[in-house]
């Protein structure tokens, strides 16, 4: 069997990759910005002395994820599948580092950040990713195995089982929940055995139980969440350890429907804490309303649709390690999405997990960007490889035979 060389660099001339997808997360990323400067204003002014900080390194990071994109663009998806096993070392490698005194930042009690001149990499988002790539890796090459044995699912277990120890060391909790959520949306679009993927899901859901009742803070965060769940202004919570959740809930209630016009939100004045990245949705269900946050959801909905929409053509065209990808990209997408609105609504214990494009972070905009960029490489392949003629090459790299 033969690997065909990718003519990519005339392909990105010829086809840029999925329309919808590219004006979906360019409204995303304007949108972000937008909103990201109108909530940090305040604390940037008084910080600072400059209210526009945050939208400058925001607008910096941005460039950066562009500028990463770009080269992923111009580069085939064999490097990545070639790669696949040494990014899942390298996963390991950031969340050790993390914990190295000297190398590691702590911010709020979580050891997440590597400190890097003028910027602080979040190991999680680099990891995340990471993990992905080699799920579909492995998922791509051992497809049958994984559809007929237990073996098929032990093996990436046994593999992913240090990422998932090192984040909950840290902690990062909500990183841990998105990440098993994707791989098992992967395992289970991979076809794993039903049986099989409820056994995993019992021991996932046991072992959540367990990092939750093993952890003073995390047990504090739920009890915390219960009591919000009865009386969300009760004094208990709104002056204790319900106070975030409470004012991110005051923010909802002032928006209605319609908002109270953008930039004048009061809850991003020092009452809601992490305004700007957490709970950003917050702030724009403040100033834009319920309509302008439902209108951000259903783009956001779209969005991860059409990265859906793509990884199943290339799964129908035998790209099978393209498919696997994009289908985690999309769930991680998908659970970082659905995590933080849960929390900002109060329906889930609080977290410190960004909503993609629109939160502060040079982390996680630039792997969002990342991200995007590889979604549309692999329409760009896809692209290619359903209009020009091609040798038969290998299945499991994701080439039609």
């Amino acid at each position: 069997m033969t690997t065909m060389t990718m003519p990519h660099t005339l392909s990105t001339r010829q086809y840029f990759g999925d329309p919808p997808l590219m004006i979906m997360a360019a409204l995303l990323l304007v949108f972000g910005l937008v909103m990201m400067t109108s909530a940090s204003i305040e604390i940037a002014s008084r910080t600072y002395g400059d209210i526009f900080y945050f939208f400058k390194r925001q607008l910096a990071f941005l460039v950066v994820g562009l500028v990463m994109g770009g080269a992923i663009i111009m580069n085939p998806m064999r490097l990545w599948y070639r790669s696949s096993v040494l990014l899942l070392f390298v996963a390991y490698l950031v969340l050790v580092m993390v914990l190295i005194p000297g190398i590691g930042h702590k911010v709020n009690g979580s050891t997440r950040w590597i400190s890097l001149p003028g910027f602080s990499l979040q190991a999680s988002e680099v990891a995340k990713l990471f993990v992905v790539v080699f799920t579909a890796w492995f998922l791509s090459r051992h497809r049958e195995l994984v559809r007929s044995s237990l073996r098929g699912f032990i093996y990436p277990a046994l593999l992913l089982a240090p990422v998932v120890g090192l984040l909950l060391i840290e902690p990062d909790f909500g990183a841990t929940v998105v990440l098993c959520m994707a791989v098992m949306g992967m395992l289970f679009l991979g076809g794993i055995n039903t049986f099989y993927m409820t056994i995993a899901g019992g021991i996932l859901g046991g072992g959540g139980w367990l990092a939750i009742v093993t952890s003073n803070y995390r047990q504090a965060r739920l009890t915390s969440f219960l009591q919000t769940m009865r009386n969300p202004f009760s004094e208990d919570v709104v002056f204790g350890s319900g106070y975030q959740l409470a004012q991110a809930l005051i923010a909802f209630g002032r928006g209605e429907w319609f908002g109270v016009g953008l930039g004048n939100s009061i809850q991003k004045m020092y009452f809601l804490p992490e305004a700007h990245t957490d709970f950003v949705l917050a702030i724009i269900a403040e100033e834009l309303g319920m309509f302008g946050m439902l209108a951000l959801l259903i783009l956001f909905f779209a969005f991860i649709a059409r990265a859906l929409i793509i990884s199943r053509r290339n799964e129908e065209s035998g790209r099978l390690f393209a498919a696997y990808l994009g289908y985690g990209i999309s769930l991680l997408f998908l659970g970082q999405l659905i995590i933080n609105a849960a929390v900002n609504m109060g329906l889930m214990p609080t977290k410190g997990l960004t909503l993609p494009f629109l939160s502060y972070g040079g982390s996680s905009l630039i792997m969002s960007v990342v991200m995007v960029a590889i979604l549309l490489r692999i329409d760009i392949e896809h692209h290619l490889y359903t209009t020009q003629p091609r040798p038969q090459a290998p299945q499991h790299m994701g080439e039609a035979r």
